[in-house]
Parts: structure tokens; sequence; C-alpha cells
């Protein structure tokens, strides 16, 4: 038996081949620059960068940890605490409060019982509060799970999108 620790992969041959295919659109000596989305990777695949997906991610990169942790916590997509299965993210910037995004905030808040950077009871949903998604003339805007972006979010829209998700857990 080898004194030597093992590399322990914590994602999938399919993630780390996805995550070989985004190193490949930079210089051999950036590969660092494929850190946002080894990340994203990562993360759709573990549901959030634990520290050790976090320590895995560098080690494929070439990058020492710290400097992905300092990535992972600047942008507010990457979860570094778990989530729910359903990660409601609500923009309230101001162009988004103005048009009644805080309102569709505290409205879900209400809905679900739950604060920002909470989870239900469930464990179906997280509630964050989030920077600009970059579509303020669709406010409130709310993005689920950093992937599906909802536009318009009145009550009624809500109370849909709510349902909808619940029935697909």
């Amino acid at each position: 038996m080898s004194a030597v620790p093992q590399t322990i992969r914590l994602l999938s041959e399919s993630a780390y081949a996805s995550i070989d295919r985004e190193i490949a659109k930079f210089p051999a000596d950036q590969k660092q620059s494929a850190v946002m989305a080894a990340l994203a990777i990562a993360q759709r695949e573990v549901g959030w960068t634990s520290p050790e997906v976090i320590e895995d991610v560098a080690r494929v990169l070439g990058m020492a940890p710290i400097a992905v942790h300092e990535v992972a916590t600047f942008y507010n997509m990457y979860d570094t605490q778990p989530v729910g299965k359903f990660k409601l993210a609500v923009c309230t910037c101001l162009p988004c409060a103005l048009r009644d995004g805080t309102k569709a905030g505290e409205y879900i808040k209400a809905k679900l019982g739950v604060d920002y950077n909470e989870t239900t009871a469930d464990g179906l949903f997280t509630l964050k509060e989030s920077e600009c998604q970059g579509a303020c003339g669709d406010a409130p805007v709310l993005m689920v799970n950093n992937q599906r972006m909802c536009s318009f979010m009145s009550a009624d829209k809500i109370d849909a999108l709510l349902d909808e998700l619940k029935g697909k857990a």
C-alpha cells in the first residue's frame, strides 16, 4: 500500500470532461481562466461549492485553493453553503426595487416562511437576494438555480412558479 494519498475526485468523469473543454478555450498557461466555468459545472453536479469542491477545482486548474475560494465567494451565483433543491434569487438592485423587486422578495418570504439566505424546512426552496441580473426592463426578475430567468414576477406569477417547482420535486 502506498504512503502517498490518492487524489480524491469528487465529480463525475462527464463533469471533468466539461471542465477540460472549458480549459481548452484558453492558452495552456492560462487554464485558471476557466475557474468560473469550472465552479459552475461543479456546483451544478454537487449542488454547492463546498470546501472540498473548491480544492478539487483548484487541483484541476493548478491554482491555490484560496484563489478559487475568492472567486466562489465574490460572485453570488456560487453557493458556499448548501441550498435547497430550488434556489430563487430575487433581484433587489435599484432598478428592480423601483419596479417592485423588493415587493416580490417580501411576497416570497411571506409565502415560503423564510428570509433571505434561508431554506424552507422541507429543503425545497432557498431564497437569495441577488445583484443585477441584467434584465431591468423585465423587473421584477428572479433566477431559478442560476439557469432560468423569470420576468415580470407578480404575486400570481410567483404563485404559479412555486406550484410548478413543487410539482417537480
